[in-house]
């Protein structure tokens, strides 16, 4: 086994959470991946007629029993669970909160297209009341893909640079990235970094209708926000929690409908500019996306990692198809697996790969501590 050393240059993972359907914070989701629980469930009423009636969704989650009543009359679905996420990680270490928030404390957050239900919602109010003008204009915000990064930062007082990254499955390898140049330019002091996907009748539907829904063999879809604190490595802070390095994002596009080659070029590249052998991989963790772009994902991975000997840490047969949160779990899936087994992971590399449907594809490296 060769272990992985690496320089100062890159940035670090301090900190993380998530809130899936495991339920809300890093313990419950560490726990679920630990036990191996599947959480597909039958759907009550609140989630609304949906094609099949199940879901991997956050369980009991309200939002104005979670966040509280003030400031959460309008907010939806997506929102509060980013919000919630958000505030999981600040509340996790004293340290979180003060280098976190504030100035120079910037929020990358990755999304498909923020919350398919209130913008069908909004319309549909437009359309049905007497006038197309009788509609909440308090609900107007949730129709606009940045409204839940823009709701955390007035939650939390992030004062830095504040982005919504649309991308799909590969959203959270995009906000990563994006968090890395941000550190690199010296915009910010610190990134809180995530991906946020809702669980709606209006999202179901859109699946059903696209021909990868669950009936179709894919896995149920799931829900969830997770969450990283992404800073510059600092060697002379001692207190510098240091979980993981981000050795390398790559990201591409699918030119010719054949995912493989395309995933094949980004794993090599990530590889070559990290400066690290397959030999040092410990564990990957695919998008696990259905269908031909799922087949091609796997298909690359084999072929780079073939006689590596590392684990399989997809979450996706366990908390759903969690659409653009799905890079951001699979981060915390292998953040888990270093906490959980320090002696098989330390110095060694993790890796992310996620392909979308709409022709993107992707990878990240993480140097685990």
């Amino acid at each position: 086994m060769t272990t992985l050393t690496t320089g100062t240059g890159h940035p670090v993972i301090t900190a993380w959470s998530a809130v899936s359907p495991y339920g809300i914070g890093r313990a419950a989701f560490t726990q679920g991946l630990r036990e191996r629980r599947d959480t597909v469930a039958v759907l009550g009423p609140e989630h609304g007629t949906t094609p099949d009636g199940v879901g991997c969704v956050v369980p009991s989650f309200s939002i104005r029993e979670v966040l509280g009543k003030k400031g959460t009359r309008s907010m939806d679905r997506v929102t509060g669970l980013a919000v919630t996420a958000v505030g999981s990680l600040l509340d996790d270490a004293e340290r979180n909160r003060a280098v976190g928030t504030g100035e120079g404390a910037a929020f990358a957050l990755g999304t498909t297209t923020g919350s398919a239900q209130s913008m069908m919602d909004f319309t549909r109010d437009s359309l049905t009341g007497e006038q197309p003008f009788f509609v909440d204009p308090a609900r107007f915000p949730n129709t606009v893909m940045n409204c839940a990064a823009g709701q955390s930062a007035i939650w939390y007082q992030l004062k830095g640079p504040n982005a919504t990254i649309a991308g799909g499955r590969t959203a959270g390898l995009h906000a990563l990235n994006y968090s890395r140049r941000l550190l690199g330019a010296g915009r910010a002091r610190t990134v809180l970094c995530g991906a946020a996907e809702e669980f709606s009748q209006a999202r179901a539907w859109l699946e059903h209708h696209s021909g990868q829904g669950p009936g179709d063999g894919a896995p149920a879809l799931g829900e969830g926000c997770a969450m990283l604190l992404v800073e510059p490595h600092t060697p002379e802070d001692p207190g510098q929690p240091v979980l993981a390095e981000l050795l390398a994002v790559e990201l591409g596009i699918v030119l010719d409908g054949d995912v493989r080659p395309a995933l094949l070029s980004c794993l090599r590249s990530a590889l070559r500019r990290a400066g690290v052998e397959p030999g040092q991989v410990a564990a990957v963790a695919r998008s696990g996306a259905p269908g031909r772009e799922g087949r091609g994902e796997a298909e690359a991975v084999r072929e780079v990692f073939a006689a590596v000997e590392h684990r399989d840490l997809t979450p996706t047969g366990l908390i759903g198809d969690t659409g653009a949160a799905a890079a951001a779990f699979q981060a915390a899936a292998l953040l888990s697996y270093a906490e959980d087994r320090p002696a098989e992971a330390a110095g060694r590399i993790g890796v992310i790969t996620s392909v979308d449907r709409t022709g993107t594809v992707g990878c990240a490296l993480l140097g685990l501590r």
